[in-house]
């Protein structure tokens, strides 16, 4: 992908694009799947850009429960916050949801920086729009999870999904496991109801491809 095209880097011009990818340290790296980038407990001056693949953000507990919280595709940025506030140390893992090519910047030099350069100004602006961002997709994970049945929180997420893309037939970015996580309930569970909601003639769906009947 284009990095200059990412939502970190909007309303820039190539020169600027280019002194901030200077000023930031980046570098490119590739991760495979599964492979943590960023682990839980540790503080860092480091975010990442997804250039190619999808990065997930979960929550293990010491038990090995995991979270899903959120996935990243290429295009957009994680760990934004933590390397922006540098002292707060992560209570997520950032992890490769396949092999991925990950842009990393080193946020650190942004507070060292006592210019008002504008490429740092539009930085600093696009980066509170991300988090605005984020904060609504938070609140719509809270919105899935809420519902006290299984069918009600798969029936919240899929037709969030359908909303967002515009249609009753898509793509989750979860596989079977992973969306048990994300909906906070077992998989085994998970996929009785989505079989009963298939019955019913609710949906179809085959491994992450739904359709959903009306």
């Amino acid at each position: 992908m284009d990095i200059t095209k990412s939502v970190i880097f909007r309303g820039m011009s190539d020169s600027e694009s280019d002194a901030a990818l200077k000023a930031l340290a980046a570098a490119e790296h590739s991760f495979a799947k599964d492979e943590i980038i960023l682990h839980t407990g540790d503080t860092t001056e480091i975010m990442g850009l997804v250039l190619e693949g999808s990065v997930r953000i979960e929550s293990n507990d010491v038990w090995g429960n995991r979270t899903i919280l959120s996935h990243v595709e290429a295009g957009q940025v994680f760990a934004e916050t933590y390397a922006f506030l540098k002292v707060e140390p992560l209570l997520v893992d950032a992890v490769a949801n396949q092999d991925s090519r990950v842009l990393l910047l080193n946020m650190g030099s942004i507070g060292r920086v006592n210019d008002s350069s504008a490429w740092r100004l539009k930085l600093i602006s696009n980066l509170l729009s991300i988090s605005m961002q984020k904060n609504l997709m938070l609140s719509g994970r809270i919105f899935h999870t809420s519902p006290k049945s299984i069918r009600g929180r798969v029936t919240s997420y899929l037709s969030s999904v359908s909303l967002k893309t515009g249609s009753d037939e898509f793509d989750i970015p979860f596989d079977r496991q992973q969306l048990a996580d994300y909906l906070n309930v077992e998989r085994t569970a998970l996929s009785k109801e989505l079989g009963k909601m298939q019955s019913d003639g609710l949906l179809r769906v085959k491994k992450n491809h739904f359709k959903l009947e009306r």
